[in-house]
């Protein structure tokens, strides 16, 4: 069940569709997003990010807020290394992430201490 009241969210993950996500640079039709709370005002900014077998994430930063991830299951690859489910990153502003890729496929827990714009994304691309 699904609850938006008191200015808290409450979600059923499994009710929360699995949507198409963008993200500048990354694998076309490769990164999947269930969005759980896109408004700051009720808490940490919330989504599963499912990275599809072979997908990429280019190297990026965000300038609004920090960020913080864990990985629930699959192989989540951080600049080279894989991670299994259980592994948990986080970075301040500003800090240079990923690049970020998937073997076999993983989810990914991921936390924002901002609002995330699908369309207009704070997602700034490390020109290496």
């Amino acid at each position: 069940m699904d609850v938006n009241r008191d200015n808290k969210i409450i979600i059923e993950s499994e009710t929360a569709p699995t949507l198409p996500f963008p993200i500048p640079g990354a694998t076309p039709n490769g990164v999947f997003a269930q969005l759980l709370n896109l408004d700051a005002s009720k808490g940490l900014v919330t989504t599963i990010i499912h990275i599809k077998a072979g997908a990429t994430i280019p190297a990026h930063f965000h300038k609004e807020g920090a960020e913080a991830h864990y990985v629930l299951d699959g192989d989540f690859v951080e600049d080279g290394i894989s991670h299994g489910g259980g592994a948990f990153f986080t970075h301040a502003a500003n800090v240079v992430n990923g690049p970020h890729s998937s073997v076999n496929g993983c989810r990914v827990l991921t936390l924002q201490a901002a609002y995330v714009d699908p369309t207009n994304p704070d997602f700034h691309i490390v020109n290496e």
